[in-house]
């Protein structure tokens, strides 16, 4: 082992506490909200200074402590490591840990252990192997000695099924094949698209503040006001300006949607991935596991008399049998009853009841063998029975050159019953079957349209003999054609529902699979992705370079993690924001280079875990549309934010650039600029943050990957409501000072009141109680904005001047016109959505163009 190094995958070092620190504090906003706070020391305002990096704490806190949650919850879902291995080291069989294996060990594999590395089969006795979680392939693979590469080879991490073999290890850690796939995963996650937003407004922001500042000092100055003091109105105006609440605001929302993930069993791994889900625009799914139950199901029945559907969950022997619309039983079907107890008496697996604390019956044994019994359960049929009245007493084991499966039981007269099941081309020919060559035409013609359909198909045949002693070769002529079943892995009852839901909110689902192109078709037909007509790209063409466009087409099979890789990186140069949903070690680069990466937490392996933002513990396809409708709300109050903080520092700057062309020289005092900042930006902008999600937020298409934050027409609202509200306060002081009140006191409330009045105007269910917090943190900065009038420390500290109560009315009344405001504002100036969109979701068809796909869907 000196030599070779553990047999274990490098864990991805973690990241000390300083260094997160530091990754949050790298944000352009939060280095703006730093120098805001270096200025508002130097002009003395400690209060305010305190309160901004209050914020700039919490939200760093949040964000570190959400990332080392995360990490932790992951690390207790790890469970997909081989934790020992049997060993023949001269000449001894011995158990050690699979981490010190090494290239020349002899290792012993059996039924349901997990293969420790990669190595050349040696020996091998029905040797079934399981390689959904390294290759996508849904169906157990063969495995024998002197076979080509995918038969003669098991690969680390790959669970045996059924049988037993000795394997000559040849590869370990990252040598192995999971190994090299981790090679793949090394590059870090970028920024998300709300990171980047809001990176690109921080330094317009910080510029067009500087500038604005700069204007009303030179105003000031030329109209002769003291230099001290105006500089210090325009650091104050300067710090009004900085929305310092916006990352309190992101961060309450992103903890929020986490905390509503994690009670729908989702484990958010990084804070910003909740928002990323509502900026997707494509979403790449694995096949097996995923999208389906990774595990098989015997569904669609076959006889010479008619077919049948089995509908049941899992392996559990719960379900029925329809045919014709109605549910049969085996008294009422004894076509379908002869063929499933055939399959039920050919067979070497089992089905093991729940274990305490689950729901799910598990297979021993191969799967496919599983879903038969399961099947055979469902029409009325008792394994144990069936043992009993025929007895095993001879078999014919299953092998990759005869390619079926023989068993011969004693009946309870003597005679013996010869059970026979098999690939259709095995079994389906006069050299097996006594049929004539009509049946078993229709039958092949049968079995091939099932294989079209995505179904794995098996043919069961059987015989009755009087002798039991005839030659074993003659077992398998002469048999009696019992019908065919149609197997496959069955998509998950949420997955349809899920794709439906993704293309009515206006986002591509894709499959990528490293699965057969039959069964990805099938799968893909079946839940909506694709139609008939759409074109299936394979990593065969990718490798030789005859697959064209790779976003041209929404269905690829046989792919490797490369190619997955490839796929993803496609799509976003394309100007796409990808999510791609997994649970395979082969998955795990594309988990990782995609915008935002979405485990299976239950099924899914510890590679796909870590390289994934977001796990879902419950393995719940479904939890993926709750955190797009999540990540939508997030996005949605950061604009609601920013339209109501904009809002008002346009509405302060513009009072003071237009208040002294009015005749009120300096319309408000840094003190009061800083303490209308700090009650408007405070809990009020915070409380903005937890607003609900809007009624048709799922009814739109993504917003495109290049709009800015502010874009789809929120500048112009930002303006208008700015103009409005510094046109009410202007009007408000211009009619105190002509009336002999304070003015500038005057001024002061109405600024407040209005703002705090906009703020209820920008709710997202106006009229109800689904945001209590808002309510009350306008409520109380209500009343520190009056206090600031009526108190007489604070008028102290302010320089503000008492006000009648009527005075007071007023401005309350100009309150609740900011309110109304707003409210027409939203009905007659919605925010204009992506090109092209409709309420009803994009390509409701399931077909578009090359060029469009290649466009922002929807």
């Amino acid at each position: 082992m000196t030599l070779h190094g553990p047999n274990a995958i490098p864990a991805e070092p973690r990241a000390p506490v300083w260094r997160r620190v530091l990754q949050q504090l790298r944000d352009p906003l939060i280095l703006v909200l730093l120098v805001a706070a270096a200025l508002t020391i130097a002009t003395g305002d400690l209060s305010d200074a305190a309160v901004i990096l209050l914020v700039i704490t919490v939200n760093t806190a949040v964000g570190v402590v959400q990332e080392v949650r995360a990490e932790q919850a992951v690390m207790a879902l790890s469970a997909m490591s081989a934790p020992t291995a049997r060993v023949v080291r001269d000449g001894e069989e011995r158990s050690l840990a699979a981490a010190e294996v090494v290239p020349g060990d002899l290792v012993l594999v059996a039924e349901g252990d997990i293969v420790p590395a990669d190595g050349d089969v040696l020996t091998a006795a029905l040797l079934l192997a399981d390689e959904s979680s390294l290759t996508g392939e849904s169906v157990p693979v063969e495995k024998a000695p002197d076979s080509d590469p995918s038969h003669g080879t098991m690969s680390a991490g790959t669970v045996v099924v059924r049988g037993h073999g000795r394997v000559m290890i040849t590869a370990t850690g990252t040598d192995s094949a999971l190994g090299r796939i981790a090679t793949l995963m090394g590059a870090a996650p970028g920024p998300t698209p709300l990171q980047r937003r809001l990176a690109g407004f921080g330094r317009v922001l910080a510029a067009a503040i500087v500038a604005l500042c700069a204007v009303v000092l030179a105003l000031g100055l030329v109209r002769g006001q003291p230099v001290e003091l105006m500089i210090v109105a325009a650091i104050s105006l300067a710090v009004a300006a900085v929305p310092e609440s916006l990352p309190a605001v992101v961060t309450l929302a992103l903890a929020l949607g986490a905390r509503r993930m994690a009670d729908r069993h989702a484990i958010v791994r990084r804070l910003p991935a909740v928002e990323t889900l509502g900026s997707v625009t494509v979403i790449a799914t694995d096949k097996t596991g995923t999208l389906t139950e990774g595990r098989m199901a015997a569904e669609r029945l076959w006889t010479p008399r008619g077919q049948a559907t089995v509908l049941g969950t899992g392996y559990e022997p719960h379900g029925r049998v329809v045919r014709d619309g109605r549910t049969v039983t085996a008294n009422d079907a004894p076509d379908l009853a002869a063929l499933l107890r055939v399959a039920m008496l050919c067979n070497d697996a089992a089905l093991e009841p729940p274990p305490y604390g689950s729901t799910e019956w598990r297979a021993l044994g191969d799967p496919t063998e599983a879903a038969l019994l399961a099947a055979g359960a469902r029409l009325g049929l008792d394994r144990a029975a069936l043992d009993r009245e025929l007895p095993r007493v001879e078999e014919i084991p299953f092998d990759s050159g005869r390619k079926r499966m023989t068993t011969v039981h004693r009946r309870p007269d003597g005679a013996v019953r010869v059970a026979c099941k098999g690939a259709p081309e095995s079994v389906l020919r006069p050299q097996v079957l006594a049929e004539g060559p009509e049946l078993l035409a229709g039958a092949a013609a049968r079995a091939e349209a099932l294989a079209r359909d995505g179904y794995r198909v098996l043919a069961v045949a059987s015989a009755d003999r009087e002798e039991a002693w005839e030659p074993a070769g003659t077992w398998e002529s002469g048999l009696s054609l019992l019908g065919l079943v149609g197997i496959l892995d069955p998509p998950r009852a949420a997955s349809e529902p899920t794709i439906a839901a993704c293309k009515r909110a206006g986002i591509v689902p894709v499959l990528i699979t490293g699965d057969h192109p039959l069964t990805a078709r099938a799968v893909a037909e079946r839940l909506g992705i694709a139609s008939r007509e759409d074109e299936v790209t394979t990593g065969q063409r990718i490798r030789e370079g005859t697959a064209g466009e790779l976003t041209g087409v929404r269905i690829y099979a046989r792919t490797t993690p490369e190619q997955k890789l490839d796929i993803v990186e496609a799509w976003r140069g394309a100007g796409q924001v990808v999510a791609m949903t997994g649970d395979g070690v082969n998955d795990g680069p594309a988990l990782r280079r995609a915008d935002i990466g979405v485990a299976m937490g239950r099924r899914g392996t510890e590679v796909a875990r870590q390289a994934a933002d977001l796990v879902l513990a419950d393995d719940n396809p479904a939890t993926i549309m709750s955190a797009v409708e999540e990540g939508r709300r997030v996005y949605a109050n950061v604009r609601r934010f920013l339209l109501y903080a904009l809002a008002g520092g346009t509405a302060e700057i513009l009072v003071m650039l237009l208040g002294p062309f009015l005749g009120m020289p300096l319309p408000l005092l840094p003190a009061q600029i800083l303490w209308i900042n700090l009650l408007t930006h405070g809990l009020p902008g915070v409380a903005l943050g937890a607003e609900p999600v809007a009624p048709d937020a799922m009814r739109h298409p993504p917003r495109p990957p290049e709009e800015s934050v502010l874009g789809a027409g929120l500048w112009p609202r930002i303006l208008l409501m700015g103009a409005f509200v510094a046109t009410v306060t202007l009007v408000a002081g211009v009619w105190a000072r002509e009336t002999g009140r304070p003015w500038q006191s005057m001024i002061f409330l109405v600024l407040g009141a209005t703002q705090l009045g906009v703020a209820l105007g920008s709710r997202a269910r106006p009229g109800s109680l689904a945001n209590p917090f808002l309510l009350v943190a306008v409520g109380v900065a209500l009343g520190l904005q009056a206090a600031g009038v009526y108190l007489p420390p604070l008028r102290d500290l302010l320089g503000t001047e008492l006000l009648s109560l009527g005075d007071l009315a007023i401005a309350c009344a100009l309150s609740g016109l900011g309110h109304v405001v707003m409210r027409v504002q939203a009905r007659l100036w919605p925010e204009r959505r992506p090109r092209g969109a409709s309420a009803g979701g994009g390509d409701p068809g399931g077909r578009r163009s090359r060029s469009a796909r290649v466009q922002r869907p929807g």
